[in-house]
């Protein structure tokens, strides 16, 4: 699924329409993105002038190690952070100048999140999970459907207690891609799992990746999963210290760790 701007209040970012694969079109980019955080009279620069575009449909991975700006990039990409400084751009709107609420829809309508921990809550179903966000998305997919995608399909009334931690992060991504959203941001999606279940998980969000078209920005400090990217980022002391583009991408069931 690609996305395009139907039209844009002052401050606001509307919802948007599905189209046709496009010709290189940008989903997200920032320029001069930066962030410090303070407290008292320290400073710490979690981003110093990111400059970065991410193309409609694109995987990329982001490698780096603990505090150089994986995580930080991510949140400002996703609304749920704000900039010190610097651009970040959905389409044609400026995420840096637009107000709580219109970060609010953007989140709602637009993104997909996916993090190390499920969240999932605990007297719901895996069905029932991924139905809380589909009532308040604008396109949602079915949740049946969404749970078939991740692999789920048999699974749809069991509950988390009940499920694997893989197949719990599973049900976390189809909760995360019911809202057919435009971006799908995962932060060490494989983070709290064996390297068999994390494969599992990887493939999820292939498959994710490959039929809905979203673009797909995955953190992890595990460099293997770099091989299945369409690009790599490798971020270091809040900046972009290599960036590489894989000739051939690798399928998750080939990655071994």
């Amino acid at each position: 699924m690609q996305c395009r701007p139907r039209t844009a209040g002052k401050r606001g970012i509307v919802p948007v329409e599905p189209s046709g694969p496009g010709q290189g079109a940008l989903t997200l980019r920032v320029k001069g993105l930066t962030k410090i955080y303070r407290s008292g009279e320290v400073e710490v620069h979690a981003l110093r002038g990111i400059d970065l575009e991410l193309a409609t449909g694109e995987l990329v991975v982001l490698l780096g190690p603990s505090g150089s700006g994986k995580s930080t990039l991510l949140n400002i990409l996703g609304g749920l952070d704000s900039a010190t400084a610097g651009e970040a751009w959905f389409e044609d709107h400026d995420l840096t100048r637009v107000d709580d609420r219109a970060l609010t829809a953007y989140r709602r309508q637009h993104v997909g999140f996916v993090f190390q921990f499920y969240n999932l809550i605990p007297s719901l179903t895996a069905l029932e999970n991924v139905a809380l966000v589909t009532e308040i998305a604008t396109q949602p997919m079915d949740p049946t459907r969404a749970l078939t995608m991740v692999g789920l399909g048999d699974r749809l009334h069991h509950f988390p207690a009940q499920l694997s931690g893989g197949e719990q992060q599973r049900v976390a991504i189809a909760r995360a891609i019911a809202k057919q959203p435009a971006i799908l941001l995962c932060d060490e999606p494989t983070g709290a799992l064996d390297s068999k279940t994390g494969i599992l998980v990887l493939e999820a969000i292939e498959t994710i990746h490959r039929e809905l078209g979203t673009t797909t920005v995955l953190i992890t400090h595990n460099a293997v999963i770099a091989d299945m990217a369409d690009r790599v980022i490798v971020l270091g002391d809040g900046l972009i210290q290599q960036e590489r583009r894989n000739p051939q991408r690798r399928a998750a069931r080939e990655l071994t760790w």
